[in-house]
């Protein structure tokens, strides 16, 4: 009888734990940003952010923020993984959520690890929310509509099962695809400097924008209850590389300014 209560403990669990991790970039895309951003972090700046991580990497607690979501305590966070607004709409124009968005939850973190009277503890804590946040903001779904929850109540189909639009940007195509993330970071593409450098130009601000353009064309191109299968990888993966590749870039622009 133990044991078979172990056992449906631990599948709600996991079930629990499926259900928050869906809600962005899969634990390989959040990997994939933070390993590509290592490549472009200053020495000081990986110096100090291995002392606040107690020597772990930006892949390793890329993952974090979604971690903590099944803990009670930490709900206060849950609407800083997001943006919701109109599709004509840019950030600044759009209504901001009373619980905080994205934008103010990034800033936010800034705020916390310059702050010189911030403890070891909370700076560790809010750069680990810090790197994740960053990732979220170069998924297209992230800056979606309310009505459709950034696309969760955006029913279709990935190759027959029930799925929805969110999770096919967040994960479904990440997953089909089969590489591991430090495989898929290996292979990001090689882009000069002054194309690095253009990528990490503007404002936290510029950069949703810069996601909501995707946003758009990602609505205009799918219809609900649509079968998603090999042609929308096809169509749409290299975009995917792309934000994830963009998210790094700029992640490291972020932490070289804060440190």
């Amino acid at each position: 009888m133990k044991q078979l209560i172990t056992l449906i403990l631990a599948l709600t669990f996991l079930t629990s734990f499926q259900l928050y991790a869906s809600d962005d970039w899969s634990a390989t895309g959040h990997r994939v940003v933070g390993k590509i951003a290592n490549q472009y972090l200053t020495s000081k700046t990986k110096r100090k952010i291995k002392k606040l991580l107690n020597n772990h990497s930006l892949d390793f607690v890329s993952t974090f923020a979604d971690d903590i979501k099944s803990d009670k305590r930490f709900n206060e966070f849950y609407t800083w993984h997001y943006i919701n607004m109109p599709l004509d709409q840019n950030y600044e124009d759009s209504k901001k959520s009373s619980s905080g968005d994205l934008v103010s939850g990034i800033n936010y973190c800034i705020k916390v690890i310059k702050d010189d009277h911030s403890s070891h503890e909370d700076k560790a804590f809010y750069l680990k929310l810090l790197i994740h946040f960053i990732g979220d903001l170069h998924q297209p779904m992230h800056v979606g509509l309310v009505e459709d929850k950034g696309g969760n109540d955006f029913k279709l189909q990935w190759f027959y099962k029930d799925s929805n639009l969110h999770s096919v940007w967040d994960r479904e195509m990440i997953d089909s695809y089969g590489m591991s993330y430090s495989e898929m970071a290996d292979n990001a593409d090689v882009i000069s400097n002054s194309r690095v450098k253009d990528i990490q130009e503007g404002t936290l601000v510029d950069w949703v924008n810069d996601t909501h353009k995707l946003t758009r064309q990602v609505y205009a191109n799918v219809k609900p209850n649509d079968n998603l299968r090999y042609s929308y990888s096809y169509d749409n993966f290299e975009t995917v590389r792309s934000q994830l590749q963009k998210g790094g870039i700029r992640l490291a622009k972020v932490l070289n300014d804060l440190f």
